[in-house]
């Protein structure tokens, strides 16, 4: 049984203050890490960032404004659609401020995702291999 759950959904990254223009956000899950969810934003075929987050923190910001550093999420109305705002802060620019993106996704297809994840991996049912990460660590030294 496969258990890597992945999905593609088109969102939108806000440009300026209100325009916003479709770019695909590929989200997936492996149960190895089960506390991450990997999200890649790509336009025509190019890789424009590539982010882990932090999987319970995603399933709140469905439902709650939730994050203080560099990625912030909170749920948005948008007419009748409910959205998942995510505001990423990146890294350092010349000009001494940080890289900034705002994106938005369909609420819904955020969610499906995440009770995927859930079916694979429930939460609290996480594992921590605290074991095998100290041997590699050690390993290394």
């Amino acid at each position: 049984m496969n258990s890597f759950v992945h999905t593609t959904l088109v969102v939108e990254l806000q440009a300026g203050d209100t325009e916003r223009f479709p770019v695909l956000a590929h989200l997936s899950y492996d149960p190895s890490d089960p506390f991450a969810v990997t999200a890649v934003f790509t336009l025509d075929g190019r890789v424009l960032a590539r982010w882990q987050l932090d999987r319970e923190m995603v399933t709140d910001g469905l439902t709650r404004p939730v994050g203080i550093g560099d990625v912030r999420l909170c749920p948005q109305a948008r007419g009748v659609e409910r959205e998942l705002r995510m505001e990423f802060l990146g890294e350092a620019r010349a000009d001494g401020g940080r890289h900034h993106a705002v994106v938005f996704a369909w609420a819904e297809a955020v969610g499906e995702f995440l009770h995927e994840t859930h079916r694979v991996v429930p939460p609290g049912c996480e594992e921590v291999r605290v074991d095998d990460f100290l041997a590699d660590v050690l390993a290394g030294s």
